[in-house]
């Protein structure tokens, strides 16, 4: 398989056209997540399409990915026409801000990987600064749109850099967002500090859950049980 296509147990995804490739982040999202009983589910900043297509092998719902950069919805277009979930996805070019005034649509699931960085130094890729700097969607555009888009009763994901996490659950306490679960992830087992936190946000605030997972053991490509039970359903390997 070429390096430009990541094949999973259910689809492949073609990844050269877009500035942001496959990466465990995604994975990690469109693996923990639970779609249960939602009819609709809006994944923003869709990119290549991997966690719609993660969504749709575990759920019946109907899914929205939208992106703003132009190429990577072609491309999630196609892997999303190449696979059998094609009739189950719908994937549309426009920012959030733009897509939140023209859909009536209430989502009982939103996702989004969201750019993150806000004061770091751009790429010269511009493609690639959109698609990791907040500029294009900064978070208090990103938590507006979602408080007017989520179902009364649905839930929120994302995941995010720890302390970007931090900031970010502030700002959705005082939308009305109130952070029901956290998956704290660490890179390794000898690493004291978090690498990312993968979080539920919900409208009303209900019990709170709250687990940390460990990617590898102390040698690289050692993967964890817990982390191999994660993904089991999507990675080649596991």
């Amino acid at each position: 398989m070429p390096n430009n296509v990541f094949a999973f147990k259910q689809f492949n995804v073609k990844q050269d056209k877009c500035a942001m490739k496959v990466g465990t982040d995604a994975v990690l999202l469109g693996a923990w997540v639970e779609p249960k009983n939602a009819k609709f589910i809006l994944d923003i900043g869709a990119g290549t399409g991997v966690i719609a297509l993660m969504l749709a092998q575990k759920t019946n719902a109907s899914i929205i990915g939208i992106d703003i950069d132009l190429a990577a919805t072609q491309q999630a277009q196609e892997n999303v026409d190449e696979s059998k979930f094609k009739d189950q996805i719908k994937i549309i070019h426009t920012s959030l801000q733009e897509f939140v005034k023209v859909t009536d649509l209430k989502f009982e699931m939103i996702v989004s990987n969201p750019p993150f960085f806000e004061q770091s130094l751009k790429s010269i890729d511009e493609k690639r600064s959109n698609a990791r700097h907040a500029d294009v969607l900064p978070f208090d555009d990103l938590l507006n749109c979602v408080v007017k888009l989520l179902d009364e009763a649905g839930k929120f994901c994302l995941i995010l850099p720890t302390l970007e996490a931090d900031k970010f659950k502030n700002m959705a306490h005082k939308k009305g967002l109130y952070l029901s679960k956290l998956l704290r992830i660490k890179s390794r087992t000898d690493k004291d500090s978090d690498k990312r936190h993968l979080m539920q946000f919900e409208f009303k605030p209900n019990e709170f859950s709250e687990n940390t997972l460990v990617i590898e053991n102390e040698e690289r490509h050692h993967y964890t049980n817990d982390y191999k039970e994660l993904t089991k359903d999507y990675y080649l390997n596991f």
